[in-house]
């Protein structure tokens, strides 16, 4: 019998296309959603007749009491090797297998430093300005060479994003609950004495923390007023790092001079979210792992979990 697999989330329509799903012709029938689902009763009825799901990032959570009413589901593939919106311990209890993929930290070190560039040279700014017939040239700005980038979480991610702080000819400091003065000097950064002093000595600060119950918040109003009135805040990592309505009162009140933001408490972003309307805010729609290479990545991965799994080794399993 062929088994029934739908595959999440397929915002730009290319999970079929960005890896080679031959391998599972004749035992397997592949639908691809490509609108988000946000009604679960909608969702439940796409997937009831699914063992095998496949989603992208956490861009369907998939909880408890959703996993308990898809009683067919038995095998779940995510892009990469952690997902907190997925139910591990609700998943082993119902005997779903959970797998993840391989994932480049590349691609959303890029992107951090577009919206480092973006910021300090006030692009979105001046290129509306240019297409809508506005002033040639408004704004002035703001050198990097010679300020200082604030990396917290000097990872795979981090690591990157502190290399070409350094090409920039800037001065990097970075912080982590756990980082050692020896591990930063590894990658030419100095490890600053504590949060606190980061926040106060950095003209950009880039968050690449991963999310959990340590590290939820850990930018609030506190880190928040700690920072220069013309420093910039840079998440491309996970919105819960940062208490979203602190961030909104900062950047309102003009306390910090901007934000680069790739993610959100809620994805996709409401379209009345007032952070779509700041003139400070240099906003993208979770770009940081879309990428060709990337989703070679994590689609040829997920052809390779299904084909394991199906011959009953499964590999690269979560939890």
């Amino acid at each position: 019998m062929r088994l029934r697999c739908a595959v999440l989330d397929d915002y730009q329509g290319v999970a079929l296309a960005s890896a080679d799903w031959s391998p599972l012709e004749g035992r397997l029938d592949v639908r691809v959603l490509r609108e988000h689902l946000t009604d679960r009763d909608a969702l439940v009825a796409a997937l009831e007749d699914c063992e095998i799901v496949v989603v992208m990032r956490e861009r369907t959570p998939l909880d408890a009491g959703l996993l308990d009413r898809l009683p067919r589901l038995r095998l779940v593939v995510t892009s990469g090797m952690r997902n907190a919106s997925i139910d591990l311990a609700a998943a082993a209890r119902l005997g779903i297998t959970v797998c993840g993929t391989a994932s480049g930290p590349e691609p959303p070190a890029e992107l951090t430093w577009a919206l480092i560039l973006g910021l300090a040279r006030q692009v979105r700014t001046e290129a509306q300005a240019l297409r809508d017939g506005g002033p040639w040239q408004s704004t002035v700005g703001m050198d990097l060479a010679g300020r200082t980038l604030g990396v917290v979480g000097l990872g795979r991610i981090g690591g990157r994003v502190a290399r070409v702080g350094l090409a920039f000819g800037m001065d990097v400091v970075a912080w982590s609950p756990h980082l050692t003065g020896e591990r930063a000097a590894e990658h030419g950064v100095r490890l600053a004495a504590g949060k606190e002093e980061l926040l106060r000595v950095a003209d950009v600060v880039s968050l690449h923390m991963v999310l959990s119950e340590r590290t939820r918040g850990l930018i609030g109003e506190r880190e928040l007023r700690a920072m220069r009135p013309s420093a910039y805040l840079v998440n491309t990592s996970r919105a819960g790092l940062v208490d979203g309505g602190a961030l909104l009162r900062a950047l309102r009140e003009g306390r910090i001079a901007g934000a680069g933001l790739d993610v959100f408490d809620t994805e996709p972003l409401p379209h009345d979210d007032p952070l779509r309307a700041l003139p400070n805010v240099l906003a993208l729609p979770h770009l940081g792992y879309v990428t060709e290479a990337n989703y070679a990545r994590f689609y040829g991965g997920a052809v390779e979990d299904i084909e394991a799994y199906l011959a009953g080794s499964p590999v690269r399993v979560l939890g």
